[in-house]
């Protein structure tokens, strides 16, 4: 993993291509949503994903990154805009039209290029 492969992650991810950012999970990815919600598994995180994409529109932006071969470490500025009604969405209540902005650090442990665990926290 390097900032250039991060960066694709984050693209692929703003655009919606599940394929593409799929990719960089590995099967047996643990991802922790801060204490809100513990997701086992590259399906899991796709599938968390997908119904996320159809009510909101999140775009990620990289402010920080540092990696090693074992490890990224990234501070992520967050949007999420409302496509619907969600008054129960995981970042906080959210209509249609409006947005959700928080800064979150993300740690990535990384085996064989693939994100094996990651474990993220609101900072905003």
């Amino acid at each position: 993993m390097n900032k250039e492969l991060f960066a694709d992650y984050i693209a692929s991810f703003n655009r919606d291509d599940f394929e593409g950012f799929g990719k960089y999970y590995a099967e047996d990815v643990l991802f922790e949503l801060g204490r809100k919600k513990v997701l086992r598994g590259r399906r899991a995180i796709l599938d968390f994903y997908r119904e996320v994409k159809s009510k909101v529109r999140e775009t990620l932006e990289i402010r920080t990154v540092v990696c090693d071969a074992d490890g990224l470490a990234a501070e992520i500025a967050t949007e999420f805009h409302g496509l619907v009604d969600w008054p129960d969405f995981i970042a906080g209540p959210l209509k249609r039209g409006e947005s959700i902005h928080i800064l979150s650090f993300i740690l990535y442990k990384i085996r064989d290029g693939k994100f094996v665990h990651i474990r993220s926290t609101r900072f905003q």
